[in-house]
């Protein structure tokens, strides 16, 4: 061991691996069938030594020396894989040879199962990890001076302009190219065509050379679409042109469930959601995926690219839909961000106003794709609000999203407030600083003395804008103060009850 380099034993993580270990060898031999009079004695005299070679592999191989909270899914479950088979390995071979009078598949079952309960446990610990910390920048970006296009532009020669023309109809369609002929100049000299997936093309790009930079290949054969937002970012003047075209996730969804018939077609869209967006998003899966792949017919949503584009430091000036795919123009409006990658896991966590004021990590399932949270602004503007204050055709939100919102499986998760103590079973919203400025000063100083709720006044009452809503706080938060809080909550809940069962009240 290095000089001067502490030695450090996780035993948390060995106890939780003991419990794991215990809880497996139970479950196995409780539900699998045996013919054995005392099963959990006949197989516990087996398991015992199997647990702890089990434990010393994974000693071993490093499982207890790094915590979990600084290292990655996959190296946290490498020693559990290698602990697994080789433990399996052994433990066959000796009952294979000296105990044939034991079942293989009995010990078979269990490894299976210890090797899953853990990875499940891990999952959801490295959910709440990253839900936790999404990897947002910590260190202001350092703003750049002013650049303008180095050269002024000129017109090109018709047979430039022609050749141009030519190669993008190759690549677009006569369609796409008109549209994108009437939205940027491509007679001029300052703007650059490019049909690339390799980053070194655009890093080869002298900055500030051109005003516009298109890419004509989809952004779905891209591997690292963020660094390529921040190297054209960092390579266009301010207020530079990027265009960009990719295929949204919705046509080739369209595609399957027109082309077989009603019934199998959920069936093979099923399986094609499986490979395509729940592998890429796995902690175990997600390396292993783009490395096969190389990042080649990525499934895109529209939201995820815009947000990417709005992260990256750009703002959606035009799109249009053509065909296919999605052609976009987007402008440059400030720095990239200094981390190119972000966390997104199952689970997400809102920082949140609760009792004194104290900002709490507010838990929910996320419901939205990726990088949602950066297309306010975009919404706003195109889409606009409905009552209640929600956006008008909300895109951010999935399919999957939108089932776990009626069904209220995305709530389920306040659940660990609730046990923290962070929240009571009624009460007001928990709301972000952001939207609690907006409340009036009687309203924000009652909000800080009671703790907010898994289920506000808001499905007791139903309001319909921003003033009705901060009216049926109110209302609730001065009968607290009167009645208490047992009395206040037990009639809210009651009248909460009916509009959700009888009146069907969903989170939307």
């Amino acid at each position: 061991m290095p000089m001067g380099k502490k030695f450090t034993f996780e035993y948390k993580q060995l106890i939780v691996d003991v419990i794991a270990l215990v809880i497996s060898f139970f479950l196995v031999v409780w539900i699998a069938p045996t013919n054995a009079a005392s099963p959990f004695q006949k197989y516990g005299i087996i398991y015992f030594p199997y647990a702890i070679v089990w434990l010393l592999i994974a000693l071993l191989c490093g499982r207890y020396k790094v915590p979990l909270r600084e290292i990655s899914y996959t190296k946290s479950m490498t020693p559990v894989f290698l602990a697994t088979i080789i433990d399996y390995a052994i433990g066959a071979t000796v009952l294979y040879f000296f105990y044939p009078q034991y079942n293989l598949l009995m010990i078979f079952a269990i490894a299976i199962t210890i090797f899953v309960f853990i990875a499940l446990m891990q999952s959801i610990y490295f959910a709440i990890k990253y839900a936790s910390d999404p990897e947002t920048d910590v260190h202001p970006i350092e703003k750049r001076e002013p650049k303008k296009v180095l050269h002024k532009p000129v017109k090109i020669t018709e047979e430039g302009y022609k050749a141009r023309k030519d190669a993008m109809m190759a690549w677009m369609g006569e369609k796409a190219f008109n549209w994108l002929d009437s939205q940027i100049d491509l007679h001029s000299s300052n703007t650059n065509i490019l049909s690339t997936t390799e980053l070194f093309n655009f890093e080869q790009i002298t900055p500030y050379s051109f005003d516009t930079i298109v890419n004509v290949r989809s952004l779905n054969n891209i591997r690292g679409i963020n660094k390529m937002f921040s190297i054209i970012n960092e390579k266009l003047p301010d207020k530079g042109i990027f265009v960009g075209v990719f295929k949204d996730k919705s046509v080739k969804k369209h595609a399957i469930l027109q082309k077989y018939p009603k019934g199998i077609n959920w069936i093979f869209y099923s399986f094609y959601y499986i490979i395509k967006r729940v592998i890429p998003k796995l902690f175990l899966t997600k390396r292993l995926y783009y490395d096969i792949t190389k990042g080649k017919h990525r499934v895109l949503s529209k939201t995820e690219v815009f947000g990417r584009l709005y992260y990256c430091g750009f703002e959606i000036v035009s799109e249009k839909k053509i065909e296919h795919y999605t052609y976009f123009l987007a402008r440059r409006k400030q720095e990239p961000p200094m981390y190119k990658k972000r966390r997104y896991g199952l689970l997400i966590a809102l920082n949140r106003i609760g009792k004194n004021g104290n900002v709490f990590k507010f838990y929910k399932m996320r419901t939205m794709y990726p990088y949602s949270e950066f297309i306010q602004d975009y919404m706003f503007n195109k889409y606009g609000l409905q009552k209640g204050g929600k956006f008008n055709h909300d895109i951010r939100v999935s399919t999957v999203g939108s089932i776990m919102r009626k069904c209220w499986i995305d709530e389920l998760p306040m659940f660990i407030n609730f046990f923290k103590g962070d929240m009571k079973f009624v009460g007001v919203r928990p709301i972000s600083n952001q939207y609690f400025n907006l409340y009036c000063d009687e309203l924000q100083e009652l909000r800080t003395k009671f703790k907010p709720g898994l289920f506000p006044p808001f499905y007791a009452d139903m309001p319909e804008t921003l003033d009705e809503i901060q009216e049926s706080e109110m209302k609730y938060l001065k009968a607290c103060e009167k009645n208490g809080t047992f009395v206040t909550d037990v009639k809210y809940l009651w009248r909460i009850f009916v509009n959700i069962v009888f009146k069907h009240a969903r989170s939307k």
